[in-house]
This record gives C-alpha cells, structure tokens and sequence, in this order.
C-alpha cells in the first residue's frame, strides 16, 4: 500500500472525525467532568477498534447483507445514545472543582465511550463503505491487513481531535459553570437527535 493512499485516506477520515456528532458530545461530556477524558476517549477509540477488526475479519459484509442483523444494531445504538442524551439533558455535566467528589469510575467512563462508538451502527457503516475504496487486492498486503491498517490510521485521527475536544471544553468552560452546563444540554440533545434519526431511518427503511 504506498503513502498517497494512507494519506489520501487520511485526509478523507479527517473530515468525517471533524464533524461533531455522538462522540463529540461524549467526549465534552467528560471534559467537563475533569479527569475522564483519557479513559472516555479510550473508550470512544476502542469502539473504533472494534468495528475495524469487524469489517477487517469479513464479519461487517455478512451483517450489512442480514437487515435484521443490522436492525437490531441500529436500534441498539439508538436506543444507548437515547437514553445517553436524556441523562445529559436531565442532569447536565458542570465543571468539576470539588476534589472530595469523584467524577466517576474511569473504567466506566471508558465503557461508555466504547458503547457509545461501538454501538453507533453509522461508525460500523462508515468503515463498511469507506475501507474497501481505498484497498487493492494486488497489493503486496492482503485486503484485511490494509483494511486494518486504514483502520487505525482513522482511530489515530480520532484520538487526536476527541482529546482536542475533550481538553479544550475542560479548558474554555471549567470557569463557567452556566455555560457548560449549556453546552451539556446541547451535547444531550444532540445525542438524541442523531438517535431519533437513526429510530427515523430505520422505519422508513
């Protein structure tokens, strides 16, 4: 596989990372939490992980092509980020400043970060269209092996504008309270209006 595809590859995943979406709201989420946001976005990255080794094994062609299979993922994830964006919005994140109160479980924030990629079927369905256009079954690497490796170099994109995220909301809103809890509500709501629009395209599908 030679650097033009990896870079070309590179630019194209960056400008799906940059679009906020579920995991942008997660991971303002757990900057406005404070010391989450590493274990947060390893569980986002993980999520990521997982549907590459997915599409990688052959596995993402097999689900993609049982609509019921799929179904019952999209309506899985929806219902997480649903029920997420309502948590959020009922008690939205503030700036943590009292160290006597624990923000959380890092392990728990980083299963949420993995429920809330893995469970997304749009990251699935990303990786399902967007990897194979960029392989060549010519190539010295065998298709999975390349599909792998475009893989990672997505969840690298990743890493690097979600910590972005996560750190910069901690930076901009750990002094207002007022506003990051407006910016909470939003990351809620912005939770359930990609849920509701996955619950949307599914029925009409």
């Amino acid at each position: 596989m030679s650097l033009s595809v990896f870079v070309t590859f590179w630019a194209v995943s960056v400008l799906f990372v940059i679009t906020p979406g579920a995991d942008w709201a997660y991971a303002i989420s757990a900057g406005l939490k404070g010391r989450v946001v590493l274990p947060a976005v390893a569980g986002l990255l993980s999520g990521h992980v997982l549907a590459t080794l997915i599409v990688a094994a052959g596995v993402g062609t097999l689900v993609a092509n049982h609509p019921l299979a799929l179904s019952v993922l999209t309506v899985t994830g929806a219902g997480y980020l649903l029920w997420l964006g309502v948590g959020m919005l009922r008690d939205p994140a503030t700036p943590h400043t009292d160290p006597s109160e624990a923000p959380g479980s890092p392990r728990r924030w980083a299963l949420k970060g993995l429920c809330v990629s893995g469970l997304n079927p749009k990251v699935f369905l990303l990786f399902l269209a967007l990897l194979p256009q960029f392989t060549n079954a010519t190539a010295p690497w065998p298709v999975p092996l390349q599909m792998l490796a475009l893989g990672l170099v997505h969840t690298l994109s990743c890493s690097v504008i979600y910590l972005l995220v996560g750190f910069g909301s901690q930076a901009v809103l750990g002094a207002r309270p007022a506003a990051a809890r407006r910016v909470s509500r939003l990351s809620g709501a912005a939770m359930i209006i990609i849920a509701l629009v996955l619950l949307i395209e599914q029925w009409l599908g």
